[in-house]
């Protein structure tokens, strides 16, 4: 209830099978002077939706919905994982495998990874949860993920963000539904963000002229 958005833990049923997810609804959203209000949760299916573009399976499936107990927000499959294991706690072998989600970050200008925002469930996959405060237009990155600084980008991910690029000039279908979830601006400053990358492939360092951390850290 204290975040930037009120989360809630509910069920989902379709057919037969019934799912745990997470619901946070656009009424539940904080007032943040530098984004635009009621974006929140559309900015969580928005990085759902570059997830995917990408390749990497970071976020969870998440959707938008109208009909929500209270109103419209986003719905986002949760991952069953064990909350006292994560970035903080992490081995350094799976530290290591963290590459993909601080590029993800870079693209997305993740104003707010945290270090419990990034998860492990039980097949040991990595998942990457709470986009609401992603896509501004203006530098925002704020996250505890510099371990790479310095380090270039592998070459794997430079050919996926190539390929990200090319969609997002092309319209396909995927990037016209992101066009409901974000403004031109944003997407424009995205592909920015994505050209940068791959002119200097390069993982950066913390910058010094703001603040590069977000709070609290976990």
């Amino acid at each position: 209830m204290w975040g930037s958005n009120s989360t809630f833990y509910v069920t989902i049923s379709l057919n037969d099978g019934v799912w745990k997810a997470v619901y946070k609804p656009v009424r539940g959203e904080r007032p943040l002077w530098d984004f635009p209000p009621h974006t929140l949760a559309k900015r969580e299916v928005a990085a759902y939706l570059v997830s995917q573009a990408l390749g990497w399976e970071l976020v969870p499936p998440t959707v938008f919905r109208k009909n929500g107990p209270f109103g419209a927000g986003s719905i986002q499959l949760y991952i069953d994982h064990d909350p006292e294991y994560h970035f903080f706690t992490f081995t350094p072998q799976d530290r290591q495998r963290l590459r993909p989600v601080v590029t993800f970050d870079l693209v997305v200008n993740n104003a707010d990874r945290k270090g419990s925002h990034v998860v492990v469930d039980r097949q040991g996959h990595i998942w990457c949860i709470d986009h609401g405060i992603c896509f501004h237009e203006q530098e925002k990155l704020r996250t505890v993920l510099w371990d790479f600084a310095g380090e270039a980008i592998p070459m794997d991910l430079v050919e996926d963000l190539v390929r990200l690029d090319q969609e997002l000039q092309t319209e396909v279908a995927w990037v016209r539904e992101l066009r409901s979830y974000l403004s031109n601006a944003e997407i424009a400053a995205m592909q920015r963000r994505i050209y940068a990358l791959v002119q200097n492939p390069v993982f950066p360092a913390p910058p010094e002229d703001r603040r590069p951390y977000p709070w609290p850290p976990i």
